[in-house]
């Protein structure tokens, strides 16, 4: 299978991408720990699944992570992935709006890497989902683009200073998913355009070359990859999934 002997924790395990490579790690040999904010959802997601284990925890807290990582054990593979979108005119962008973003989608990768790493044995993993808004600009957007930034930079730095220990440091940069947070996107384009859900899904798609929407088992795929064997030289990368969108 693989991932045998592995532990793998992934943040934001209950919905969109973090429940599917919670499964799809699950499905390839590892022990999975998944976390998030809403117990109910993660147990959802471990139930009638030996492999996966739900816990509770804050990613932006940081005596929470510290916690989680008690609670989980060392692990082997840690996968950032929780995170949330807002959009606004950036003249309009509030302070706590700003600070929100920040939080979750880069501080809360600070404290999760900076936990498992302490932990973390020669071989380990360090994998941030981040996304296309970390690699280009985007309007509307501001806030979430900086803090992607700022997450494809934060590995590019980390990837450095672990080379010699034998753990990477990856970004996945996927385009917009199929998920849960891009349907919250589609309501906020109806909302302000008065676009039907197939015209806002659409308008989403077209950015993607290929006209669609990425898929989570496309990030899956790739998290597997780049925790596998064959991609130990792989480190310190923003890896595109897009279709091509530059």
């Amino acid at each position: 299978m693989g991932m045998e002997g592995r532990r793998v924790l992934i943040t934001g395990g209950g919905t969109g991408t973090g429940a599917d490579l919670a499964r799809g790690f699950a499905a390839a040999g590892a022990e999975v720990v998944i976390c998030g904010r809403r117990l109910d959802a993660l147990e959802e997601v471990a139930r009638g699944n030996g492999r996966i284990r739900a816990l509770a925890a804050d990613v932006t807290d940081e005596g929470s992570v510290a916690a989680l990582f008690a609670a989980a054990g060392p692990c082997d593979i840690v996968i950032a992935n929780a995170g949330a979108a807002d959009s606004a005119p950036f003249g309009r962008t509030t302070l706590a709006q700003w600070q929100a973003m920040i939080a979750v989608n880069l501080t809360g990768v600070f404290l999760t890497f900076r936990a498992g790493l302490a932990q973390m044995g020669t071989g380990g993993r360090l994998i941030a989902v981040a996304s296309m808004a970390g690699l280009k600009g985007y309007g509307y957007v501001a806030p979430y683009a900086a803090a992607k930034h700022g997450v494809v930079g934060l590995c590019r730095s980390l990837a450095l200073e672990v080379a010699r220990k034998g753990i990477t440091v990856n970004a996945i940069c996927p385009g917009f998913l199929d998920t849960e947070m891009t349907d919250r996107s589609v309501a906020n384009i109806m909302g302000k355009t008065g676009k039907s859900r197939d015209e806002a899904v659409a308008a989403l798609a077209a950015m993607n070359p290929q006209g669609r929407l990425i898929a989570p088992a496309e990030v899956t795929a790739t998290a597997l990859w780049l925790a596998g064997p064959g991609a130990e030289g792989v480190n310190g990368q923003a890896i595109a999934i897009s279709g091509g969108e530059a």
